[in-house]
């Protein structure tokens, strides 16, 4: 049995190696600076394997309750740091480390030769071990402060080539972007805090999480304080923080810019970490939203939206990496749709596939950059005969994410999709049909892009070396590799392949991992029923949220969906030759409203910022400090410097003068006096 100081060194370990890194290796030694991803990748490693037995320990319900460790007293509330180990846990610390070492591999080679690589593996590391301090908190404020140290690693990670003016402006967009929605996460935490005294009245802490969850439940004997209105505005708040970090619309537009730095780091962001610590935030807190209607449909409604409103945006991108920043962002539409019908389960096992298959695809964006030196898609092609291994890898990877059955994203999408059509008790029934349908037109379009991305990248004849100044990544041609116009494209080294191929495998074997009983031909899900019962214990229920059996005609359904988004990129991109313009271009107002992002950048960046808040705002401010306050303290400093210069006039230096002043100010003296009588 894992024991409590084992599970905090799942977190400490990449804590250290980034001490290790930025204290030891960085100042003293950095032309060994390839000790830091050593270190890196053995601290991940091992706590990865002590993720894999944290896992095994909760499947086997082994006790793993420990007792925190009280922090501070405000009020009627306690501050605890302690650890909260429940099936939700232990599944995202698999896919955190798991996902995290690999990246580290692929690094690597990716980033050999960088003149920051300490600086990059101190990052990485740090950015690990807030997402694994926010995965295991038992404490609200606990999990808070591990948000926000998520926020920063991922501002120091987006804007790490920060001499480029894009990856400097990229970060300080996330940033900021990221906390307009931890407003409302810290809102609801204040809230919490208000309610202490009621919380402590019936034995309960405001902050500890399970706590939280019981007072929020109707038969408890807080439920009235956590009721109502109250905990809709609660839930929505926390609602807030998780948008802002999952991208859910209107707080998106971070994400895309994010491609502004080094690959691997869009693979940790975008596939099992930032990203993914939304999602988990409402998972986490799931018990709390299912007892407010209002908020499950506003959850639903925004990811059900967002999924197809990301997935339009996909369709016209050219930039390989912003293609799947879009899919992403979908995607994640899709887990937060699920948790608003009451998922819980399916989102997760969605969250867990999407971080194998999503993972592999960015790392194959940057296979394909490390050889042609750019990640535009318009000047790639034919890079399927040079680069095989790349070329299956995400071609896999691709139809896992468009949901293509046996692969491992057919089982998550098809849960989600047979849940959205089944309904919920929760919500009204056209939220389920409007949320179900906008989920299904997603499955269309992510072929469409996913197909369209494959065949631009992949088939076809080479068309770069002459449009764009790509970098020769050789002075010499590698064995194996073809010259094109003085690129020489070329498979990757092993040391980016290898991890390539591992989430290669678990983006086909998860599925089958998450299956692991059939009963004539019929999956049994493992992994929703594993969270389901996890969830149902923690409320002491019997069972909760019962994982969805197998429906071949929703399969059927899904499957058709995706199989007619594949056939019409095939049919438009296949026929299409040399360079010419894509063929959505002839969409004309449409596909510049696709490509323009629906302008809702503008709206920010032009409108509401420089015209709206710098104009209207900060111009204001500005006369009023100008005007106002400068002439205020303008107008003091004139008084007290004439008031001087009036009164020095009256210093003639001429006796006489002086007499007579005093003459009359002793005249004034003896009038006032007979008349006060």
């Amino acid at each position: 049995m894992i024991t409590e100081a084992l599970i905090w060194a799942i977190f400490l370990l990449p804590l250290g190696s980034f001490a290790f890194s930025a204290l030891v290796v960085r100042p003293f030694f950095n032309r060994y600076s390839l000790v830091s991803g050593i270190v890196t990748i053995g601290a991940l490693g091992t706590a990865f394997a002590f993720s894999i037995w944290t896992l095994r320990s909760v499947i086997v319900h082994h006790d793993l309750n420990f007792e925190p460790i009280e922090w501070l007293e405000v009020g009627g509330a306690t501050i605890e740091m302690g650890l909260l180990i429940d099936p939700l846990t232990a599944i995202m610390l698999v896919v955190v480390t798991g996902v995290s070492l690999l990246v580290q591999s692929y690094s690597l080679g990716y980033m050999e030769g960088d003149k920051s690589f300490c600086r990059y593996y101190s990052y990485m590391s740090l950015f690990t071990a807030a997402m694994l301090g926010l995965v295991l908190a038992s404490n609200i404020i606990q999990l808070y402060v591990f948000w926000e140290l998520v926020g920063v690693s991922s501002y120091l990670l987006i804007g790490f080539w920060h001499e480029r003016p894009a990856a400097a402006a990229a970060a300080k967009k996330a940033f900021i972007i990221t906390r307009i929605g931890d407003v409302g996460f810290l809102i609801a935490i204040l809230y919490l805090f208000a309610k202490a005294d009621e919380f402590a009245a019936a034995g309960l802490n405001a902050f500890h999480i399970p706590d939280i969850w019981q007072a929020a439940q109707p038969e408890a004997a807080l439920g009235a304080v956590l009721g109502g209105t109250a905990l809709t505005w609660l839930a929505l708040g926390i609602f807030a923080g998780a948008a802002g970090k999952s991208g859910q619309f209107p707080l998106h537009a971070w994400l895309p810019d994010a491609m502004e730095g080094p690959t691997p780091v869009s693979a940790l962001i975008h596939a099992a970490t930032m990203v993914a610590a939304g999602v988990f935030l409402v998972a986490r807190f799931f018990p709390v939203f299912e007892h407010s209607a209002d908020a499950m449909m506003v959850v639903a409604l925004v990811g059900a939206f967002t999924a197809v409103f990301a997935a339009t945006m996909g369709l016209v991108m050219n930039d390989i990496k912003r293609v799947m920043a879009y899919s992403t962002i979908s995607q994640l539409g899709y887990m937060m749709a699920a948790l608003g019908l009451g998922l819980y389960a399916p989102a997760i096992f969605h969250l867990v596939t999407h971080a194998a298959f999503k993972a592999l695809l960015f790392l194959g964006a940057g296979s394909v950059n490390h050889a042609t030196g750019t990640f535009d898609m318009r000047y790639m092609g034919g890079l399927r005969r040079v680069m095989p291994v790349t070329y299956v890898l995400v071609l896999m990877s691709g139809l896992s994410l468009v949901g293509i059955i046996p692969l491992a994203g057919f089982w998550s999408k098809d849960e989600i999709l047979l849940g959205a059509w089944d309904g919920s008790s929760v919500l009204d029934t056209w939220v389920n049909r409007v949320t179900f349908s906008a989920l299904l037109a997603g499955v269309i379009m992510t072929a469409f892009y996913t197909i369209r991305m494959i065949i631009l990248t992949f088939h076809g004849e080479f068309r770069g070396g002459v449009e764009t100044e790509l970098m020769e990544k050789a002075q010499t041609v590698p064995a194996g590799a073809a010259d094109h116009g003085g690129v020489h494209l070329h498979e990757s080294p092993l040391v980016m392949v290898l991890p390539m191929v591992v989430l290669g495998i678990a983006a086909v074997a998860l599925g089958y991992l998450a299956n692991p009983q059939w009963d004539m031909g019929i999956p049994k899900h493992w992994i929703t029923g594993f969270l389901a019962d996890g969830l149902g214990a923690a409320l002491g229920l019997e069972g909760h949220g019962e994982a969805l059996e197998f429906s071949w005609w929703m399969a059927l359904v899904s499957t058709g969906a995706a199989l007619a988004g594949v056939l019409l990129a095939l049919v438009i991109y296949l026929r299409r030759k040399g360079k010419g313009a894509d063929p959505l271009e002839h969409a004309g107002p449409l596909h510049t409203l696709l490509a323009q992002k629906y302008y809702v950048d503008t709206l920010y960046e032009d409108v509401i910022v420089r015209k709206g808040f710098f104009k209207v705002i900060a111009g204001t401010l500005d006369w009023i400090d100008r005007n106002l306050v400068d002439g205020i303290v303008d107008l003091i400093g004139w008084f007290f410097r004439n008031i001087g210069s009036a009164i020095g006039k009256f210093q003639t230096g001429q006796v006489q003068a002086y007499a007579t002043g005093i003459a009359f100010g002793i005249l004034a003296i003896i009038l006032a006096l007979l008349l006060a009588q």
